[in-house]
Formats: structure tokens, sequence, C-alpha cells
């Protein structure tokens, strides 16, 4: 995926305390080992996801702008997803940040504010140009667009509990096997089966 983070977050969705407190865990030997589950928890259910947990700043890097110029939203649909936007595959977007592209004399400029319209609320986020406006005609060799913006839910407080709750649970999971593979005495364990429909809410469907 032709995503480049910028800027990492600040601040991880589920703390230390709240860490070792699933794990009933009082003493603070395993801290290192704690935050590093912590965030390969955390990476694991936004790969799942496709979604950011605590915000952070991505670009997305493209090697044109997508379909034609003058394509424009079908009329009487009430809600497209049109040939001509860009889609961000990451969620939930706060905001986009610029959209910058190599002219045809291989100089970096950034497209006007004014001249697009991005809807947010959508899972993809949508970028289109207004009415009026069409994509800058950029350099055609890859890489030559992207759009930086940033994703999340905002502080680690604001994200759903649903995702706390798979992280703490892939978390104890991985604290409690730390091998490749586990042998087990006393017969088959299973694991139990609602734990990824936790994430089923939160999945990011891209067409």
């Amino acid at each position: 995926m032709p995503l480049q983070l910028v800027t990492a977050p600040t601040e991880e969705p589920v703390s230390l305390a709240e860490a070792r407190l699933h794990l009933r865990v009082d003493f603070s030997d395993d801290d290192a080992l704690i935050m590093a589950l912590i965030r390969s928890a955390r990476l694991a259910a936004e790969t799942i996801t496709g979604r950011q947990l605590v915000t952070a700043r991505w670009k997305y890097i493209l090697d044109s702008f997508p379909g034609p110029s003058l394509m424009g939203v079908p009329a009487g649909r009430p809600f497209t997803l049109p040939g001509h936007a860009i889609l961000i595959p990451k969620a939930p977007v706060q905001t986009i940040v610029s959209i910058d592209y190599l002219d045809m004399n291989r100089t970096p400029q950034t497209m006007p504010a004014a001249n697009y319209i991005a809807d947010l609320a959508c899972e993809p986020a949508r970028i289109t140009p207004v009415f009026g406006q069409i994509w800058p005609i950029p350099l055609p060799q890859i890489a030559a667009v992207s759009v930086t913006f940033d994703a999340g839910y905002g502080s680690a407080a604001n994200v759903p509990e649903g995702l706390k709750s798979w992280m703490l649970l892939r978390i104890g999971s991985l604290y409690q096997n730390r091998e490749e593979v586990a042998a087990m005495a006393r017969g088959k364990i299973d694991p139990l089966p609602f734990i990824d429909g936790l994430l089923d809410p939160y999945r990011m469907v891209t067409v």
C-alpha cells in the first residue's frame, strides 16, 4: 500500500497501566515487554481494520490523479464513488493537510484547497475537484502525486472500546505465549470464536 507514516501517534490506545491490570501483573519487571506487545497489538488492529487509532499524519502516494479529469457525479444517484475521486485507504480521516504534485517542469506544486472538496464522513474518504475545476496535470512518472492527511480518533481516550478490548485480549495471548508454537499438555485449546468479531464493526470496506 502506498502509504507513508509522516508523524507517528504520540501515545498508545492502551496504556501500560491498563495492560498490566488486564494481565494481572503488579510488578515492573516486564514493563518493556508489555509496551512492545501493546505496540504490536495496535499495529495488528490497524492493519486488520484499515484504521488509525490515535491520531497520526500519513502521506498517500499516487502516480497520477485518478480518472478522466472532466468526469462528473452521475445525476440522480444518492451516493457514488466517482472514477475521478481520490479514495483515502485509512480511516477515520480528520483533515486533508495538502495535495501535492510535480508539474511538467518537475517543480513541486500544492493544489489550492479551494479547488478540491473532501468528504471526510465517508469511509473511505473521498476527494474530488470542486465543480468547475479539474485535477492538475502532473509529471507522468511514478510517485508524482501525494496526499498528506491526518487520521485517527484523536487521543487514546477517544478510541472505541471494542478496539481496545481486542488489543487487550491480543496482548494477553502474546504475553502468555511467547514462542511461535505452544505445546499443550492437556489437549487441544481452541481460540474463542468471538474475539476477532470485536473488530468487525471497525473494518473499513474499500471498493
